[in-house]
């Protein structure tokens, strides 16, 4: 009975085959409790975290080894006809090679985990934030990539013309994804330079807001308005930015036009009247008055003074604005408008 054949193979083989792969999954569960119970518990006990790390994420990669180690053997008691000879061992390839790219991606990534990540997550910048986790893909699919190369070869395929694909490939999506890779890289230049930063107000484009998010495709600008705008980094990286969270104060200038028919005298006054109002207020630093021109209509009083970085800067102007016209009405000053004087010739 055991020499009965079932697809060219007796029963006994089939029997010693399934054996075999039965055993090889025992083995496996057996080198995955031995790892666990003792192996590990060593680890944990060093002074060191790495060992515990690779033994860590060496379990489940060794054990479906030993498997694949078993099954090797037990296909190998098979006659079989080429073309299944040839994809048994093909699919050989690829399971080991993707076994290997497992482990080094999974310790790969824990060791990123352990050591870098926390340093990441403890400095002040955001670049290094938004990058690690870029690179950790970027790393990741190179291993797997190699790993599917790595397997095709040895399948006897002809990886030159398919690594020539790729590349052509690649070069197609890179010329695709330009916009998309430029955006990425002003994100980066964003982070690194640091123009602004998330809630301070700027101008950029003809927009003034404040930033609400910036991302490596785009930033997003809540404008005074309240509306959204989203801005791709590569036109930000293009532009230029006035960052207005960042001026040490504002600067306030303008002019006061006085009558024609005002004294020396009283442009004095009106000069220690503005001065005055100036240093009274704690929000102003920096005041500068002085009779500037005379204008078409108008004898000129330049005032130039800096309100403090934090102060209400609307507040502040209109407490002097309307001080000043106080003052001003109070002391007979007037104020001129455009007039015209027409001399008609007899």
């Amino acid at each position: 009975m055991l020499q009965t054949e079932f697809l060219d193979n007796s029963l006994e083989t089939w029997l010693m085959v399934f054996a075999i792969a039965i055993g090889s999954i025992v083995v496996a569960r057996i080198v995955y409790w031995v790892m666990q119970r003792t192996i590990k518990v060593y680890a944990a006990n060093t002074k060191t975290n790495l060992d515990s790390i690779v033994v860590d994420m060496m379990e489940e990669p060794l054990s479906f080894a030993v498997v694949l180690i078993g099954l090797w053997f037990a296909f190998d008691l098979l006659s079989m006809a080429d073309w299944a000879l040839n994809l048994i061992d093909n699919a050989f390839y690829f399971a080991v090679a993707f076994n290997i790219a497992w482990f080094i991606t999974r310790l790969f990534d824990a060791l990123i985990e352990h050591y870098l990540v926390p340093k990441v997550k403890a400095s002040e910048t955001d670049l290094d934030d938004i990058l690690l986790p870029i690179l950790r893909k970027l790393i990741k699919i190179s291993v797997w990539v190699m790993a599917t190369i790595v397997a095709v070869d040895n399948a006897g395929y002809d990886v030159t013309t398919m690594v020539a694909g790729v590349g052509i490939g690649g070069l197609v999506f890179a010329l695709a994804a330009k916009d998309a890779v430029s955006n990425i890289f002003g994100g980066v230049i964003i982070f690194s330079d640091k123009p602004f930063n998330i809630n301070e107000r700027i101008v950029l484009n003809g927009h003034e807001g404040y930033v609400r998010e910036i991302g490596l495709r785009s930033i997003k600008i809540e404008t005074l308005e309240g509306r959204t705008v989203t801005i791709p980094n590569s036109k930000v990286t293009d532009s230029s930015v006035l960052n207005i969270s960042k001026e040490p104060g504002r600067k306030i200038k303008f002019k006061l036009g006085l009558t024609y028919d005002t004294t020396p005298e009283n442009i004095d006054m009106a000069k220690n009247i503005v001065k005055e109002i100036l240093q009274e207020n704690e929000n102003i630093y920096k005041p500068v008055v002085a009779f500037d021109s005379f204008g078409d209509f108008s004898l000129n009083i330049l005032v130039i003074y800096w309100v403090e970085k934090g102060a209400a800067i609307i507040e502040t102007t209109d407490a002097v604005n309307m001080e000043v016209l106080k003052r001003y009405n109070e002391a007979g000053l007037n104020f001129a408008f455009p007039t015209q004087s027409i001399i008609l010739e007899k």
